[in-house]
């Protein structure tokens, strides 16, 4: 009973010190040494292997997918140099006209991140212009926050089929499968998000102007930007190397028979290597295509490969807080009434993803804590792969963005927002919205596969 208590106590603190401002990896030690502590552990080696160095240790999983944020913080930051995302925006403001800013700017960031970019790059990058359009709008601030939270961190970063995002990755390494796993549930669940969080928006925006009868005024900018078509053929690069070997088709006879079939054969083998690669062609296309990337690109890939750094760090450390949760008494009592419990498979599995994110703050060390604990367990019962895959995915999405999570307080922090301000739009996009989404999904795929 203590051990649980103080996993709970732990949790807690976690999270008021996230609301207060501590740095994340403080907070995560000292959460950790609380964990420790109530749980009797041995503090040198929860400290020195399960917090660092452990199959979940922080610098286990930062050594891991470093490769995967360099590349995707030095494509972000070349997009931005280049005024790719600028470009972006600015053609979907034509397109859908001024007073959807608020989908520009969500679909905006979805572009970013389906095409590799690292959420943390995406704030940076979409900020700037995100702020010119709702103040052009007569939009308020904090529906610009929720904007960029459902377009960054929800359908792109976990059911869209395809992504390289990191969440993609951590399934497809464990599974064996493939980014492209559980399409059509993905697809159902990725409309579900979109439609929900912008129900949601758009419903507070037509509130807050009718209340403060505010007008759209929106101007486009004067400075040059390059042709929205050539902005966006980067992105494309990115996502099609990452198809490649999907239309490449299965391999005759179980071997490969010419240099196509072999890079497919490489790809598949190597999910955190290959769409990282795909990132640096993105790259180097960017460089070759965007006018003003051509003067002062290795210094933009050096200031893009200092802001991988952060984004690494704060998401290794809640997963080396989440590698010394799991080591406990309580965590196996957690995990015992989950595979034990009367719900079935899938429901089972979504509530332990979702529980696990929830403690550690994020959905990338809740995803990689339940592969590398439970997903073996699930497997036995009979999940397919491929929907265990997508559900699991969509499900590390939803209570990963409490208040401790370090991707909220970056956001809420880079657009100089507080939680008492924004947190409640965040909170419906990126929590209420994903889970009732996983739900429906989970409802399709016990329609589907039962």
């Amino acid at each position: 009973m203590i051990a649980v208590v103080g996993l709970l106590l732990a949790l807690a603190a976690l999270i008021a010190m996230a609301l207060r401002g501590v740095n994340i990896m403080i907070a995560s030690l000292v959460s950790s040494l609380i964990v420790i502590l109530t749980n009797d552990l041995e503090i040198g080696t929860a400290l020195t292997q399960d917090f660092a160095l452990g199959q979940l240790g922080a610098f286990t999983f930062a050594g891991r997918f470093f490769l995967l944020f360099l590349t995707g913080a030095v494509f972000g930051a070349l997009m931005d140099k280049g005024k790719a995302a600028s470009a972006t925006a600015q053609a979907l403001v034509r397109f859908l006209g001024g007073h959807r800013s608020l989908w520009v700017i969500t679909l905006s960031c979805a572009l970013l991140t389906y095409g590799g970019v690292v959420v943390f790059v995406v704030i940076f990058a979409i900020y700037p212009l995100a702020l010119e359009l709702i103040q052009r709008a007569g939009i308020p601030k904090r529906l610009m926050v929720g904007a960029i939270a459902l377009g960054a961190g929800t359908f792109t970063m976990t059911a869209l089929p395809g992504s390289p995002s990191i969440h993609n990755v951590i399934a497809a390494s464990a599974l064996g499968t493939d980014l492209w796993a559980g399409s059509v549930l993905g697809l159902v669940g990725a409309i579900l998000m979109l439609s929900g969080g912008m129900f949601y928006l758009e419903r507070e925006r037509v509130r807050y102007q009718k209340a403060t009868a505010d007008t759209i005024q929106y101007q486009e900018t004067e400075e040059a930007l390059p042709h929205w078509l050539v902005s966006v053929l980067p992105m494309m690069a990115v996502l099609l190397t990452i198809l490649a070997p999907k239309l490449v088709g299965p391999v005759a006879g179980g071997e490969p028979i010419g240099w196509p079939e072999r890079i497919a054969v490489f790809a598949v083998g190597q999910p955190i290597l290959w769409p990282s690669f795909a990132l640096v062609l993105g790259s180097l296309l960017g460089i070759l295509l965007l006018p003003k990337l051509r003067v002062g690109a290795l210094q933009v890939v050096g200031k893009g490969a200092d802001s991988a750094i952060m984004p690494l760090l704060n998401t290794a450390v809640v997963i080396g807080f989440g590698g010394v949760v799991t080591t406990t008494e309580g965590f196996k009592w957690f995990s015992s009434a989950m595979l034990d419990s009367s719900l079935p498979p899938l429901l089972s599995l979504a509530a332990a993803i979702n529980i696990v994110a929830g403690i550690v703050g994020s959905a990338s060390g809740g995803l990689q804590i339940f592969m590398q604990t439970m997903s073996q367990a699930y497997i036995e019962l009979g999940i397919p792969l491929e929907v265990l895959h997508r559900i699991s995915v969509m499900a590390a999405g939803g209570l990963d963005s409490l208040p401790h999570c370090g991707a909220v307080i970056a956001m809420l922090s880079i657009t100089g927002m507080t939680h008492r301000q924004a947190y409640k739009d965040v909170a419906v996009v990126t929590i209420l919205v994903p889970i009732l989404a996983t739900l429906a999904t989970i409802a399709l795929a016990l329609a589907a596969y039962t």
